[in-house]
């Protein structure tokens, strides 16, 4: 800036020579996360909520994390103050949270009376961005560090969490509203439970707003709407007379969280260059796969890459650019960004992408293309390489070859059978996903309830199928193979059919009602342990429920029969005990509720003696 810049500054903001934070030029803004070399912004108190950021680092980006090992222990350590009281906004009745009716006209908790609780079993993939908030500030109130952990569950893959990325996403961009610090500190962590894409997407939705990738998705298939598209793109782009380096200059949260993710990749990057140099490619990362590629949008928006190619080749450590100006220095490494590390390590990481656009078929390593690729190419690669294709699937059958399914849910697998080639590779990614879960031993002695009824229709339905399924082969006689309508008849069916698409159109036809009675489903698990003579360690450890948790009103029929309603709010699971107990099976097993869209009701409170949600 001019000194009559910097004297105008001065005096409007009444700081010196420390800028605020939101009025930063454009230019210093740009420098503050590529060079490091900014004025510090004003220190505050730091508050006495949430997670703590225990020291005051140098705000300069270089200055965040000195090393890879430092940057490994930030990225692992969650640090929490004591929450502050939290002002439970449900009023109890007779000691439990308030009660409500289904509708069915069940009778149901509205809480379980732990705010994270709620949070972790209410919050799924549909879920209205409104209510996820409501939930987050609840939770958050409650006990800060719990929630924070729970706001990483959302994104785990691979069996580490829910892999709902957008509710994960949502809830990364109320941290930066308002808990920013917090942000900051785990950012790095972000790759040990998502992917390393998931630092830029975040970025990108902070500077172009939450909603742009929802209207992008709406308009790609709407040409119809392309002028109102055009209108949406004006209306989330910098305002007019603005330069584009403006928008950066929203927080110098934002900018640290920048500078911050481009040395996880500079690091990771110059660890995999040395791997690929000593030729360990195995231990080679997906650095070079998820860093933005130059000019891509993330690079367009964020100006990532220069920030990347800085810290991967920096002036001090190279003599050809000790002399040469900024501008041709920050050419001259992107330059290099693309052509000496990422194109090499792509190549090295045999992504299907560089051998698909460079038309190279009869080349591509099928064996190394990840679970969701193969999914989302499998059409291209029927298309373009039949013959290949089609022998590498029968090499998987016989054992031959291996084929991924990590990184995919059961019902992502199973809406894939429809493709075009007549579901192969989702009939083999289901034998994969089924075999690994298998070798855990989890789920021995256990059985699913499916509620199929017209409630469940769209994606819950394909979810309750899928997972009902599931748990059908992973379970052991005399369950194995078995699974229980939700109906108002329920039924113990045998899963019939020889092949994946015939198994879930056969659990997809089973007969359901207009309701669900959830007391004859354990009725019917009851009825066939006695009539089997069932000994406890025979009978069933868990049952699983995938529905949308809307049950039949069951107890009053009970209490009746035994001689009056002594308890008006008394819930199903309170029955069912009384039930198992008089047949003289001591206990009854575990009960897991997973709740299957956003009509989800409890039936239980917290800590509730042999049930999970």
């Amino acid at each position: 800036m001019t000194e009559e810049e910097d004297r105008k500054l001065k005096s409007r903001n009444g700081r010196g020579n420390k800028p605020n934070h939101r009025e930063l030029d454009s230019r210093d803004a740009l420098q503050f996360y590529l060079y490091g070399e900014s004025t510090e912004p004003p220190q505050r108190k730091p508050k006495t909520n949430g997670i703590c950021w225990t020291s005051h680092r140098p705000t300069a980006a270089r200055n965040i994390a000195d090393s890879a090992t430092e940057i490994a222990a930030i990225a692992s350590q969650i640090r929490t103050c004591k929450p502050p009281t939290c002002n439970d906004d449900h009023k109890t009745h007779a000691g439990r949270p308030p009660m409500g009716l289904t509708e069915n006209l069940s009778p149901t908790f509205l809480s379980t009376g732990n705010h994270c609780l709620d949070f972790f079993f209410q919050v799924v993939p549909d879920t209205p961005t409104e209510d996820l908030i409501r939930r987050l500030q609840l939770a958050w109130a409650q006990d800060a560090l719990i929630t924070l952990k729970l706001i990483f569950n959302l994104r785990g893959v691979r069996g580490t969490g829910k892999s709902d990325k957008q509710g994960f996403y949502n809830s990364a961009l109320w941290l930066h509203k308002a808990h920013p610090k917090t942000l900051v500190r785990n950012i790095g962590a972000l790759a040990d439970f998502g992917y390393l894409k998931d630092l830029p997407e975040i970025l990108y939705r902070l500077l172009e707003r939450p909603e742009v990738r929802k209207l992008a998705k709406q308009a790609r298939g709407m040409k119809m709407f392309s002028r109102k598209r055009k209108a949406n793109s004006r209306k989330f782009k910098r305002r007019p007379g603005l330069p584009r380096l403006q928008r950066l200059c929203i927080g110098i949260t934002t900018i640290r969280i920048i500078g911050f993710s481009s040395i996880v990749f500079a690091e990771l990057l110059k660890l995999d260059l040395a791997f690929l140099g000593s030729g360990e490619v195995r231990k080679i990362s997906l650095a070079g796969k998820w860093c933005p590629t130059i000019d891509s949008s993330y690079d367009r928006s964020l100006l990532i890459c220069e920030g990347i190619a800085r810290r991967v080749f920096p002036r001090e450590c190279e003599k050809e650019y000790e002399e040469i100006e900024e501008v041709h220095y920050a050419y001259r490494v992107r330059d290099r960004l693309q052509k000496q590390v990422l194109g090499p390590l792509h190549k090295a990481l045999q992504l299907p992408e560089v051998y698909m656009s460079a038309n190279e078929w009869n080349a591509l390593p099928y064996n190394r293309v990840a679970s969701v690729a193969m999914k989302t190419y499998q059409g291209l690669f029927t298309k373009h390489d039949r013959e290949r294709f089609g022998e590498y699937l029968e090499q998987v059958k016989s054992g031959k070859a291996k084929i991924a399914a990590g990184a995919l849910l059961p019902h992502e697998i199973i809406q894939s059978l429809n493709d075009g080639d007549g579901g192969k590779v989702a009939e083999l990614q289901w034998e994969r996903m089924v075999g690994d879960v298998a070798k855990k031993g989890k789920l021995k002695n256990c059985i699913a309830v499916c509620d199929v009824s017209g409630s469940m229709d769209g994606t819950p339905m394909e979810v309750c199928v899928a997972l009902g399924l599931l748990v059908s082969e992973l379970s052991e006689e005399p369950w194995k193979g078995k699974v229980i309508t939700f109906s108002e008849n329920p039924q113990l069916h045998l899963i019939k059919g020889e092949t994946l698409l015939a198994k879930t159109e056969f659990i997809r036809r089973m007969e359901w009602g207009g309701s669900t009675d959830f007391q004859k489903v354990f009725d019917q698990i009851l009825n066939v342990a006695v009539e089997g003579k069932l000994t406890e360690d025979q009978l069933i450890k868990r049952v699983f429920v995938f529905s949308d948790m809307e049950f039949d009103q069951a107890s009053h029929d009970y209490a009746s029969r035994r001689g009056g309603l002594e308890n008006t709010w008394e819930t199903d699971y309170e029955v069912i005990q009384r039930k198992f107990r008089e047949k003289r099976y001591n206990r009854c097993r575990k009960l897991c509720f997973g709740t299957i869209g956003t009509r989800g009701r409890l039936q239980c409170l917290r800590f509730r003696v042999g049930w999970r949600l």
